[in-house]
């Protein structure tokens, strides 16, 4: 159990060192953007309003309300400070609505599109790229040169080919939004039925960028795995094939789990690019449409809670990995 602890120990000060580096990135970069916010509220607030002063002195009062008038230091720490008691702030270009609530209704919708499509894509691959390894022949050479396509394609390309065939060309599923206009979100099969429609096209576009990467890492390292000396000593000593094909694809997984985090922090861009692509109303269309109006509290509340999602899912899939690789409590005693 010490090693277990000091690796865990480990994970939990890079856990934290990390998300403090992404709260001060989040609060920074989103003000080293060009363009001025709450100039660009006055301008639309402050339409036919002739007076110079008035102008000004909304000016002001916006400032003074989101609390640019004080040093950047000050801010910072007014955010963290906001921060530790759940305080995301409140929204430039939708005032005075909370970032929190913004948010909130857009993350379920990304983490439902996201979720799904991680875990179906990477358990395909994992399962194809096993049997490309172990049956060979046809299979592997048929299956292979298609995975390796699919996983050269970006999130984009794969998104916009699943939009023009089967959106434009065929017209078999919606091209955009997450449910069909006009519809009121509530509970009713129309409209549950309609949330499945909008769901495919970039649900299945995340998916299949996903499935020939991990296919192409599993059959590499099941052959490695195949030809190991453990392998061949194993067949000499008699010991059934099935056996040695368990341990052989449990150990060719273990890399895979460590790859299953990094595909997380890559799938989270891919499913950003999708809701973009599709106008899916998750964190993807909110961020893009923060970026626009420079609505610094909105951009910082949307990266953060990404962020955090990204570091969760490497943080359990690390402590996952610790404990189904007894080589890593060993290394803790070098």
């Amino acid at each position: 159990m010490k090693g277990y602890r000091k690796y865990f120990t480990k994970k939990i000060i890079w856990f934290f060192i990390t998300l403090f580096a992404a709260v001060v990135l989040n609060f920074a970069l989103p003000r080293l953007m060009p363009g001025d916010p709450v100039a660009m509220i006055v301008s639309r607030v402050a339409q036919g309003i002739n007076d110079p002063a008035a102008i000004r002195q909304m000016f002001e009062s916006y400032q003074e309300r989101f609390g640019l008038d004080r040093p950047v230091i000050e801010q910072f720490f007014i955010y963290v400070g906001n921060l530790l008691q759940g305080d995301l702030g409140l929204s430039f270009s939708r005032y005075p609505r909370p970032v929190a609530d913004i948010i909130g209704a857009a993350l379920p919708w990304t983490i439902a599109l996201q979720l799904p499509a991680i875990l179906v894509g990477w358990l395909l691959g994992n399962v194809l790229g096993a049997l490309a390894a172990y049956i060979r022949k046809g299979f592997d050479k048929t299956l292979m040169p298609i995975m390796l396509f699919m996983g050269g394609i970006p999130a984009f390309g794969m998104a916009v080919i699943l939009l023009a065939v089967f959106g434009i060309t065929l017209g078999w599923l919606p091209v955009a939004g997450g449910f069909e206009q006009g519809l009121i979100p509530h509970f009713s099969w129309r409209f549950i039925a309609s949330i499945i429609r909008h769901y495919h096209l970039p649900f299945w576009s995340i998916v299949l960028i996903s499935i020939g990467g991990q296919a192409i890492g599993m059959r590499s390292m099941s052959i490695y795995e195949l030809n190991a000396d453990y392998v061949k000593y194993s067949r000499f000593m008699g010991i059934k094939d099935r056996k040695i094909v368990g341990y052989v694809f449990r150990n060719a997984m273990l890399p895979q789990v460590t790859g299953l985090a990094l595909s997380i922090g890559g799938m989270v861009g891919g499913a950003l690019v999708a809701e973009l692509i599709f106008s899916y109303p998750g964190l993807g269309t909110t961020i893009l449409q923060a970026i626009r109006e420079g609505d610094y509290p909105l951009i910082s509340g949307t990266a953060l809670v990404i962020t955090i999602m990204v570091l969760l899912a490497v943080f359990i899939l690390d402590v996952i990995y610790g404990f189904i690789d007894p080589r890593v409590k060993a290394t803790q005693y070098d």
